[in-house]
């Protein structure tokens, strides 16, 4: 009988593991991120206790001045505020571990967000 694989077994049972990152926390982060941003800003003024947050690696070096294809995906402030109050509820989904609740929160998130400047 082997005792080094019972060993390892045993040892990997009761060490805690480190916590991962969820695709949910990801996009609660990436989206805060855009609600951030200076188009978000522009939209919504700067909101008490947000920062405006920019040098993004992927972000656009200019505002598009065009409207969008779409008028139904047009960013207004009611819908910056109701989009946070939406990752704040995701992101409590999050930590319960609903992942399916958390990520249909943040589909509806996006799509109040809308088309951002």
């Amino acid at each position: 009988m082997r005792l080094a694989p019972i060993l390892a077994t045993l040892i990997l049972t009761i060490s805690p593991l480190p916590a991962l990152a969820s695709s949910c926390a990801e996009q609660i982060g990436t989206i805060e991120r855009r609600l951030d941003s200076a188009g978000a800003v522009q939209v919504a003024g700067l909101q008490a206790g947000r920062s405006l947050r920019t040098g993004s690696p992927r972000g656009v070096t200019a505002a598009r001045k065009d409207t969008p294809s779409d008028p139904a995906t047009v960013s207004t402030a009611d819908h910056v505020v109701g989009a946070r109050t939406l990752i704040l509820r995701a992101g409590e989904e999050d930590r319960r571990g609903d992942q399916r609740a958390c990520e249909n929160t943040m589909t509806e998130a996006k799509g109040m967000i809308g088309a951002l400047p």
